[in-house]
């Protein structure tokens, strides 16, 4: 089974989505499209911006998802037999999977990332990647700390992405070495995804999510929440308003897509940050780029 995986913040270049644009029409439209439905040349700043312009949530998240959606729109064969993405990467596959248009899924990603980047704002946070150990001793250090720290995105064995306070993911990275960690590795992120930080930010997506039309889904999608697989709108809704303060399961999620039957993961988007994962999950996974 073809399993169809679309990557989330941290994929994005300069220059990303030009080929695309210049080489299909169809991706021409849906950038053209953009551009008018968010109010501002996202193109402009993907083809040509700088790294720090890119960076910026309100831009990077809508470029992601513009990316991954239009590889999707031209990708040969593209027939998704389950989907799935990383924290932001989840509205791609979502449309991929037919249960959100194209336009408000777009509108969706650029009122999360508008939300996200007013939750850092009032909250200065951070996050980290703690390399080389369990999962189970990173949350035990995080909730022996007086401060709001907590495991945010399970990437891969040996690779957990801690996420909360300034000062309880510093105490936390100290703690974490002194623990075996090979590494803790300060990320450069607006502030504390996936933690209770964000709960301002969830709250303001939920009214979105819940005015927005779900349809009934053509393949499942394994969602970040709980790694297992959904098709009911409803539920697909609930999982999603989750997302912002829960972490990313993106170990389970793999190993749980291999357990139902995937055998190839194709990643639909900027870079291929995905099809490394995926390989440190499960060294026998085939994994190619969608295009």
């Amino acid at each position: 089974m073809k399993a169809y995986i679309f990557p989330g913040q941290g994929s994005q270049f300069s220059g990303m989505g030009r080929d695309l644009y210049e080489q299909y029409p169809a991706t021409k439209a849906l950038f053209d499209q953009a551009n008018a439905l968010l109010g501002f040349s996202i193109t402009q700043i993907m083809f040509s911006g700088t790294d720090e312009e890119l960076k910026q949530t309100n831009v990077t998240q809508p470029a992601i998802f513009l990316h991954s959606v239009a590889m999707s729109a031209v990708a040969p064969d593209f027939k998704p037999e389950m989907v799935a993405g990383h924290s932001l990467g989840e509205f791609s596959a979502l449309v991929a999977n037919k249960v959100l248009a194209f336009e408000d899924a777009l509108l969706l990603v650029a009122k999360r990332a508008q939300a996200m980047q007013k939750a850092c704002e009032a909250n200065p946070s951070a996050m980290a990647a703690i390399l080389g150990l369990d999962d189970r001793t990173v949350e035990e250090v995080c909730a022996q700390i007086d401060e709001i720290v907590v495991a945010a995105n399970y990437n891969c064995p040996g690779q957990l992405v801690i996420s909360g306070s300034n000062q309880g993911v510093a105490l936390a990275c100290e703690k974490l070495k002194a623990a075996g960690a090979k590494r803790a590795l300060p990320l450069p992120v607006g502030g504390a995804f996936h933690s209770p930080l964000m709960q301002p930010a969830e709250a303001e997506l939920a009214e979105a999510i819940k005015n927005t039309q779900f349809n009934e889904a053509i393949c499942p999608v394994y969602q970040n929440v709980d790694a297992k697989p959904y098709t009911d709108p409803e539920q697909i809704k609930q999982n999603l308003i989750k997302q912002l303060t829960a972490p990313v399961r993106w170990t389970q999620t793999v190993q749980n897509m291999i357990t139902d039957g995937a055998t190839l993961f194709v990643e639909c988007g900027p870079g291929k940050v995905l099809q490394g994962l995926v390989k440190k999950i499960n060294k026998d996974a085939e994994v190619a780029s969608a295009l």
